[in-house]
């Protein structure tokens, strides 16, 4: 005759065992989708972070040829300045 300490762990491996074996598959496959979900989230910021530097340079090259145009008017500006001086003299 089993003692009553083989009969609970009888009872407990056939019915306690199945379900702690299901919850361990299904966390598996939770961990699993996780990482999924983790490499996905990478590749999106190393995608916005590469695309906000390339935004940076190219707004990085406008200002500069802004700056190279206000530079240029300011040169136009002061030659015909000084030509209205020289004719304003005469």
């Amino acid at each position: 005759m089993a003692s009553s300490i083989e009969v609970i762990q009888k009872i407990l491996q056939e019915t306690v065992a199945p379900g702690i074996n299901d919850i361990r598959e299904r966390m598996s496959r939770v961990e699993v989708e996780i990482k999924r979900l983790d490499d996905k989230i990478d590749s999106l910021r190393n995608e916005t972070l590469s695309e906000i530097r390339r935004m940076d340079d190219k707004m990085d090259n406008g200002f500069k040829r802004l700056d190279d145009k206000i530079d240029f008017a300011l040169e136009i500006r002061e030659r015909l300045a000084a030509l209205e001086a020289r004719m304003a003299s005469r």
